[in-house]
């Protein structure tokens, strides 16, 4: 059972200056709308509503927290969650690029998902959601622009691969790997991005990209010891003694 599971919402903000101040590594979510990132979330969650899925993309204007740790792996939704237990938090940015959405809303989404991925401290890595069927529309790379001078990995899932035969997805695939290879840093070092084809539908890539994500929040390393547990290894005598 992965950690992914235990993921329950913590909070909304419609602002930077709202934004948690928990010193926890954030995974954020990104990716155009209609591009799969909510199901997306949700199938490496398990559990089907914990991000929404509006029937109108682009309505959701706000940055969703989801935490990971401090609640029970049951979902009882009436426990509190123990903020010091939090050990990541995942985050649903707003989708991006769809046409009907106001001009001041699309404003304040570019501000707010420009300001948040370039300059917040606790944000350890973007997973970018982009539709294997229409690779890195312009906003698609707007937004890895954005990142990328960040030096933080970037890890790109490419939604609905199932739409494509066995020969598309491998085009899709080293389009992508092309693109993101693309980006390098000061000294022609290529940024830490890579990128695998992911259906929700199917279930293709789940195990990669649920690996990928608790290895960018340090999830997969085991809990530390406490001063308990430090105490009673210290004091255990050696087996076989």
């Amino acid at each position: 059972m992965s950690l992914l599971w235990q993921a329950r919402f913590f909070t909304t903000v419609n602002h930077l200056r709202d934004l948690p101040r928990l010193h926890v590594p954030e995974i954020a979510f990104a990716g155009r709308s209609n591009a799969g990132k909510s199901t997306a979330i949700n199938i490496l969650c398990n559990q089907k509503k914990l991000a929404f899925a509006s029937k109108t993309p682009g309505r959701t204007q706000h940055i969703n927290y989801f935490s990971i740790g401090g609640a029970h792996v049951g979902q009882h939704r009436k426990d509190e969650t123990k903020v010091d237990e939090i050990r990541a938090l995942l985050v649903d940015l707003p989708g991006y690029g769809y046409a009907e959405v106001s001009g001041s809303a699309k404003l304040h989404w570019q501000e707010l998902l420009g300001d948040y991925v370039r300059a917040r401290e606790q944000l350890a890595a973007l997973v970018l959601i982009v539709d294997s069927r229409r690779p890195f529309t312009d906003l698609d790379i707007q937004m890895v622009e954005w990142f990328a001078p960040t030096g933080k990995p970037l890890h790109c899932i490419l939604s609905k691969a199932d739409k494509l035969n066995r020969n598309e997805q491998a085009n899709a695939l080293r389009m992508a790997n092309t693109v993101l290879s693309s980006y390098v840093d000061e000294d022609g070092k290529p940024f830490p991005f890579t990128a695998q084809l992911f259906s929700a539908l199917k279930r293709t890539g789940l195990e990669e990209a649920d690996a990928r994500i608790l290895a960018l929040a340090g999830l997969d390393q085991p809990l530390p010891l406490t001063e308990s547990d430090s105490d009673i290894s210290a004091d255990s005598p050696p087996a076989g003694a």
